[in-house]
């Protein structure tokens, strides 16, 4: 099984960016396709980006194109995050997951494996 473990968050500032990573091990991270979701307090949570196995299809949460990337580097067994004209509204715990197979979907219930989570804020 392949388990993920997210890095990289902080505080920035509003319009600033932040990019967060999220390394797999176990399993073979190429198989499957990533995808990050967010929870603000008190809220359930939202999807944000998902991406294939091989990174050649990206799909985003409309409120977020334009604004945040997603990447992978199967070689690093790493999925990336980069978050750009960051919004308060953006503050969040971001999480990592894992696809049941090798192309992405927008459904919590279609990830096996998540990660702990890292902390994103934002400051007005």
């Amino acid at each position: 099984q392949v388990q993920p473990v997210e890095s990289g968050g902080g505080l920035v500032q509003a319009g600033g960016s932040l990019s967060v990573s999220c390394a797999a091990s176990g399993g073979t991270f190429s198989n499957y396709a990533m995808g990050w979701f967010r929870q603000a307090p008190g809220k359930d949570h939202e999807f944000v980006a998902h991406i294939d196995w091989s990174g050649g299809n990206r799909y985003y949460a409309d409120s977020l194109k334009g604004r945040f990337t997603i990447s992978r580097d199967n070689a690093k067994n790493t999925v990336y995050l980069q978050m750009n004209s960051l919004k308060p509204e953006d503050t969040a715990v971001y999480y990592c997951a894992v696809g049941r197979g090798p192309y992405g979907s927008t459904r919590r219930g279609e990830y096996d494996y998540w990660g702990q989570g890292t902390q994103v804020t934002v400051s007005s």
